[in-house]
């Protein structure tokens, strides 16, 4: 019960209001042009390595295509992590956005503004590929067929976000409150980048390791438009980042984070200010 209270007053709702504050809507904005860059460039290093239409071809088609694969999940999003951390907090993902608001990081106002820009961008750097590269066929995440099944593909995915999240709120959350000067925060991009890329190394050839419902929503929009598979990339990262983002106070977050004073002092506008 007691964690049941805990978890309702880091809950915040937020002001309607907030919706049309230039300073949320920039936010969203640097959220939707993070997400459609990283999602441009790791789509694009699978389009470019000639992945075919056959599912998971480019994860088993050899360990050189996985280890090319990786590489540019890395340093897309470390890229846009960086590019986003002091605008909007740099989420560039639904589930990051869902375990930040079950932390009590960010309102579900700016929640739902960020998922709405992430999944425009999503769409955006997808169409963008589609249209650069003459219509090509944008690769479609599967699972590998008689190895996994669906629910055992979404504790991956789940345990994936788990750890990125974790990854997250260890450098952008926790350690600006502990550590004077910017350098635990300029790790985030490393450490979320270099994660994401060994948890493709990792689990790549049996699900894709999406972590990130956006990333698997752009490109099946613009591209296959086929969804047998797809709510395992909605399911699993954001249950494992919501997980994380209820039970942070208790691994990780001593009392209440400076970030959450910012979003509670920043009201009526939810933290026009918030770094998170």
């Amino acid at each position: 019960m007691a964690r049941v209270v805990g978890l309702r007053r880091r809950f915040n709702v937020g002001s309607l209001a907030t919706a049309t504050d230039p300073g949320m809507l920039r936010d969203a904005a640097a959220e939707l042009l993070a997400t459609a860059i990283f999602v441009f460039a790791a789509e694009g290093a699978t389009v470019s390595l000639g992945r075919n239409d056959e599912h998971m071809m480019m994860y088993q088609g050899g360990g050189g295509r996985l280890v090319a694969v990786a590489l540019a999940h890395a340093l897309a999003l470390a890229a846009a992590v960086a590019c986003t951390l002091n605008i909007s907090g740099g989420h560039v993902n639904p589930a990051i956005t869902l375990g930040a608001l079950l932390g009590g990081q960010v309102c579900l106002v700016r929640s739902l503004l960020y998922w709405a820009a992430q999944l425009l961008g999503a769409v955006a750097g997808a169409l963008l590929l589609s249209i650069a590269t003459g219509g090509a066929l944008l690769p479609e995440y599967a699972l590998a067929g008689g190895v996994v099944s669906g629910w055992q593909a979404a504790v991956l995915e789940a345990a994936m976000a788990f750890g990125l999240m974790y990854a997250y709120y260890a450098t952008v959350v926790v350690s600006p409150r502990r550590v004077q000067g910017q350098g635990a925060v300029a790790a985030a991009p490393l450490a979320l980048g270099l994660l994401a890329g060994a948890n493709v190394l990792a689990c790549g050839a049996l699900d894709g390791a999406v972590m990130n419902p956006a990333r698997a929503f752009g490109p099946a929009v613009v591209g296959s438009r086929r969804w047998r598979s797809h709510w395992v990339y909605w399911v699993g990262p954001m249950v494992g980042a919501g997980l994380f983002g209820i039970v942070a106070d208790h691994l990780v977050v001593v009392g209440r984070t400076v970030a959450g004073e910012e979003e509670a002092a920043a009201a009526p506008n939810c933290g026009r200010r918030r770094r998170a």
